[in-house]
């Protein structure tokens, strides 16, 4: 058994598992933030042109997936913003062209086909040591950059009126998710396979979203998700002999499953915790115009708890109830 962890294509296997299972979840949560979940499915198919074109002129499929998936994702981001075509079918769009455009070139390749398996469903045991080491640097950027600039991928994610009333420069950040997501495509690739890399991304995120309240917590908790279906994936699929890519994906749904009863209940409590009800609050004012949403569980925004109240985030602000002799009204910190 230990001879087996302890060889050295386990070795780079685990590396790789373990940079992928923490950068495709962080940027995952910005992805499913921008109600943009299906993204990295999208960029997968784009990256099997840059993988076909590295085939095709002999050079690492790796170094032009990153190329080719950084411009499709920031044409992406361009086609959105230029309000020619929503989010979802720019995506449609570069999602049919990049996967027409890689089998095309896979064709001219001549025997790319049997490659390009490799980087459609992963094939992490035999994954070389230049690979492990671009794949170190890359996700590391990623998750650097996530972490770093949390403040403003947030605000950008979350409310991009108030994020561009602010001054912050909205395209910008737009682009950088964008290109940071393209970036983590490219490096699971090998791990868990352009077909399944979205559900890496995903389903971990949902996962933690089950017990946490805010982005950041969301963030970490799914970055310790994809770590341990990463890893438990490689060790399971190496014992028993199945695919690692799908391995890690059932691994990660798995936990899902297993966590969501836990993730009702704690909804429930939290629900019952809440110290007003939502439907008996009046209209309240809101720099002196009349502001006729009425928070409460179900609205549509994100609650907080705090102390002995819970405040909803509104417009890049949090609003708190508030009691007086008057009566009941919002207050904005």
């Amino acid at each position: 058994m230990w001879d087996l962890l302890l060889a050295p294509f386990m070795i780079r296997a685990v590396i790789a598992a373990t940079v992928t299972g923490l950068a495709a979840p962080g940027m995952g949560t910005y992805l499913v933030q921008r109600r943009l979940s299906l993204m990295g499915d999208g960029i997968g198919h784009i990256c099997v042109t840059g993988v076909a074109l590295g085939l095709l002129t002999g050079t690492s499929p790796t170094y032009t997936a990153v190329v080719v998936a950084v411009i499709g994702a920031v044409v992406i981001e361009l086609i959105r913003t230029s309000g020619k075509a929503t989010g979802d079918l720019a995506l449609a769009l570069l999602f049919y062209g990049g996967i027409s455009g890689g089998l095309v070139l896979v064709q001219l390749a001549g025997n790319g086909a049997f490659a390009l398996q490799a980087y459609l469903f992963g094939s992490i045991t035999t994954i070389s040591s230049d690979d492990v080491v671009v794949s170190l640097v890359l996700a590391g950027l990623v998750i650097v950059a996530g972490l770093a600039l949390l403040p403003q991928l947030f605000v950008v994610s979350y409310d991009e009126d108030f994020a561009r009333a602010s001054g912050v420069p909205v395209w910008f950040y737009n682009a950088l998710v964008s290109v940071l997501a393209a970036v983590t495509v490219s490096v699971a690739m090998r791990t868990v396979g352009l077909l399944l890399v979205s559900a890496l991304m995903i389903i971990p995120v949902a996962t933690s979203q089950q017990f946490t309240r805010s982005f950041r917590s969301t963030m970490l908790f799914a970055m310790a998700g994809g770590l341990v279906a990463s890893l438990g994936g490689v060790v399971v699929s190496a014992f028993l002999d199945l695919p690692p890519g799908a391995t890690i994906v059932l691994v990660s749904l798995a936990g899902f499953v297993a966590t969501s009863p836990v993730g009702m209940v704690l909804e429930r409590r939290r629900r019952a915790r809440v110290p007003y009800d939502a439907d008996a609050l009046p209209l309240h004012e809101e720099a002196g115009e009349r502001h006729r949403h009425v928070h409460g569980p179900g609205c549509g925004h994100l609650a907080i708890e705090h102390g002995d109240h819970v405040d909803y985030v509104h417009d890049g602000h949090r609003h708190a109830v508030h009691v007086t002799g008057e009566g009941r009204h919002y207050d904005e910190h």
